[in-house]
């Protein structure tokens, strides 16, 4: 991995896309007995994990297909940089050495408002999101 990013090593959560976010992040904290609280925006809820971690349950956007259920659900690494133009910078090293190591690009890179991300598919096919979050 290349440094020089605000956080050298990224975390990881889960990521679940969905219908009625709120909803479902009710459901998987009451399965789960534990907390859900609001996320990044008002389609976007978290769950805390049992043994620690973090379920991420999000309304995709508009400008995106809704996943199909069974495969709605990814790892998602996140690192933080200090400012959207250096997120950017960071995300397209990320995806130069994920590549490098076998995964392929499924959608563009973006910049958003909490950051910059971009969907790969691993080896296998499967999606893998990495983001780089601003404060």
């Amino acid at each position: 991995m290349t440094s020089g990013s605000a956080s050298s090593h990224p975390s990881l959560s889960w990521v679940l896309a969905a219908k009625e976010p709120k909803a479902l992040a009710a459901f998987y904290a009451s399965l789960f007995q534990t907390a859900y609280r609001p996320g990044l925006a008002a389609t976007h809820w978290l769950v805390d994990l049992p043994d620690g971690g973090l379920l991420q349950i999000y309304r995709p956007s508009r400008q995106r297909s809704s996943p199909v259920p069974g495969q709605a659900l990814a790892p998602c690494l996140q690192r933080t940089e200090v400012s959207p133009h250096k997120a950017f910078a960071a995300l397209q090293r990320w995806i130069a050495d994920a590549c490098q190591l076998g995964a392929s690009i499924r959608e563009d890179p973006r910049l958003e408002s909490f950051g910059a991300e971009c969907w790969l598919e691993d080896p296998e096919g499967h999606g893998v999101l990495l983001l780089v979050r601003t404060p």
